[in-house]
């Protein structure tokens, strides 16, 4: 019955998705994280400025945009004058956003471990000791990344050049298998 609503026109079993594409995206982490093994700094400062130049067009899109599709104008008017000052920004004073950058993102994910370790303890009283576990540990982890950023800095672009070069090999592997 679900085959009789299935919009695909691909066979059965078949990817929409291009071998190569798989591959070029595969090759692409892969060499992502070998860059961030060998030269951790510069890397994370161009990952940076790709991010900065990526923000600054999505803001134009977005604001472009508004002339075609008025629905939540307030909420786009915000997301493209705010992607475009964050990349104008970050675009502007390369050195200062490949550390204020993913020092931001250490901070988020330390309260949002803190939060979610709290809420995972309220929810232990119904759901048992593996959901308390779940949340002193997150409490844990919050509270380290939130202690010691400059180490969990570290650790996150070594942690990323980990998960690019297995990422990319895995993705290689299956591009091979697709074709």
């Amino acid at each position: 019955m679900a085959e009789a609503y299935s919009t695909s026109t691909a066979p059965k079993g078949t990817s929409l998705i291009p071998w190569w594409l798989v591959l070029l995206e595969g090759l692409a982490a892969l060499i992502i994280g070998i860059m961030l093994l060998a030269n951790p700094v510069r890397t994370t400062i161009f990952l940076v400025q790709v991010l900065g130049w990526y923000w600054l067009f999505t803001g134009i899109l977005t604001l472009v945009g508004l002339f075609m599709d008025r629905t939540d104008m307030i909420w786009k008017l915000a997301s493209g004058i705010l992607g475009i000052i964050l990349g104008v920004l970050i675009i502007g004073n390369p050195m200062w956003s490949g550390i204020i950058v993913p020092a931001s993102l250490i901070l988020i994910a330390g309260i949002l471990g803190l939060v979610f370790g709290c809420i995972s303890l309220f929810w232990a009283l119904k759901a048992g000791w593996g959901a308390a576990l779940m949340g002193v540990l997150s409490i844990i982890f919050g509270l380290l990344l939130l202690t010691s950023p400059y180490l969990s800095l570290q650790v996150l672009v070594f942690l990323m050049a980990g998960l690019g070069i297995i990422g990319g090999i895995a993705a290689i592997f299956m591009a091979f298998k697709m074709r």
